[in-house]
């Protein structure tokens, strides 16, 4: 069956979505400006007898000149300028916490109201800035590895809440630096929101908006097969949670394979890569004896050989009461090796952020209070590629032995003096 918007209907219930299609402030109280595309507002404007064109200047001043003061906003007449404040807030979460990692992750916590927040995650590599993105309070899906099923669905994020961590985080960057890529990675299940999710994407993708390339979105799903359509229609990336190299496993470690498995997900991929002409991403959390094997990666390679990809091995990262363990370094490279010799297109994702619980599957937003930091001693597999740590090795080594070659001959020069 092919996948599109006329057969989701059919094959899925209806979900209660945030509440986000247009924006519908109370009366008398000005709407929020990051819950709407820039159609959503010039039709906001129009119904209250203003002029369309407003808003692409309004979009102009928020998100590429960072301007939110109506009277800094010298091109608006000075009565709408005046206006303004009762018709639009420009308001974005709060920021609670803000947690730095050794290797330059850094984890933001945003208060969404009502005693609930969320985490984002901005990953640093060479020649990008990665934004992990959140889209619910909690998640339904119920993965047995992953910190933030723990914490159930509490609430599907609206759009200003999903745009509004992406401001937050802009904002706070140093000088000079700028978010080049965003993954729906983080708390929640986007196509469990797809309306506030796909409304996000076109903000974040407009060139009036935030101008964002599609190609540089990713959107990540655990498997609702009859939503993936919409990644497709919106031509983003698609990241695939597959985890398992059997139907038997993945249904032990994610329940949701119950409803939709594997073959069903690899149909609904081999749809969206002729669709887009894209090669999807697989995932693939290793967990110790569980999905760690020589014969997991075999069956793996089975698996995926009919659909354009690329695998993304992920050792497991521990979070309190993780019933699951993270194999050997020896273990995942045997792996990675293994998936290579067998023709695989596939990358070992290093670990960022472990040390502050930033890293894939850690994220939950009941330890605000917290320290929240880890040993991450029982892996080298984190922070920065295998050849990039040797060579620091090696100049820290070779550092060390002239230090200590300095302090032996200044000993030497004071004895002589003496």
């Amino acid at each position: 069956m092919e996948l599109n918007e006329a057969t989701t209907s059919a094959t899925l219930a209806p979900m209660n979505y945030a509440d986000d299609d247009v924006a519908k402030p109370l009366e008398n109280k000005a709407a929020n400006f990051y819950s709407m595309t820039l159609e959503d507002l010039k039709a906001y404007l129009k119904g209250k007898g203003k002029e369309q064109f407003r808003a692409q200047q309004i979009f102009k001043w928020v998100y590429e000149q960072r301007v939110t003061d109506p009277e800094q906003m010298t091109n608006l007449s000075k009565d709408f300028r005046a206006e303004l404040p009762k018709l639009l807030s420009f308001e974005l979460p709060k920021t609670l916490t803000h947690l730095k990692s050794v290797d330059g992750t850094q984890k933001f916590l945003f208060d969404m109201g009502d005693n609930q927040s969320v985490e984002s995650v901005v990953i640093p590599s060479e020649g990008r800035l990665t934004l992990c993105i959140s889209s619910e309070v909690g998640c339904n899906i119920g993965c047995k590895f992953c910190f933030t099923g723990k914490q159930k669905l509490k609430r599907r994020l609206r759009t200003e809440d999903i745009v509004g961590q992406f401001m937050q985080v802009h904002d706070s960057l140093a000088e000079g630096q700028r978010i080049t890529n965003i993954v729906f990675m983080g708390m929640g299940e986007p196509l469990d929101n797809p309306e506030a999710v796909f409304k996000t994407i076109d903000v974040i993708h407009s060139p009036w908006g935030i101008n964002l390339s599609r190609k540089k979105i990713t959107v990540s799903t655990s498997g609702i097969v009859p939503e993936m359509w919409r990644i497709a229609d919106a031509k983003v990336r698609l990241a695939v949670s597959l985890n398992a190299p059997t139907d038997e496993i993945r249904t032990q470690v994610m329940p949701i394979n119950r409803k939709w498995n594997t073959t069903m997900l690899l149909d609904a991929c081999k749809q969206y890569t002729d669709k887009t002409g894209d090669k999807v991403t697989f995932e693939y959390v290793m967990l110790k004896g569980v999905t760690d094997s020589i014969e997991n990666a075999r069956q793996v390679a089975k698996l995926t050989r009919g659909v354009p990809c690329k695998i993304n091995i992920i050792p497991f990262n521990e979070h309190p009461g993780a019933p699951y363990e993270r194999p050997s370094d020896a273990t995942i490279e045997a792996f990675h090796t293994e998936l290579n010799r067998l023709g695989c297109h596939v990358l070992l994702r290093r670990s960022m952020g472990r040390d502050i619980f930033a890293a894939c599957g850690q994220l939950n937003s009941t330890h605000k209070d917290e320290t929240a930091t880890m040993d991450i001693s029982n892996s080298q597999l984190a922070g920065m590629p295998k050849a990039k740590r040797q060579l620091m090795a090696e100049h820290k080594a070779e550092h060390a032995a002239k230090n200590a070659a300095f302090a032996a001959m200044s000993f030497e020069n004071e004895t002589e003096l003496q």
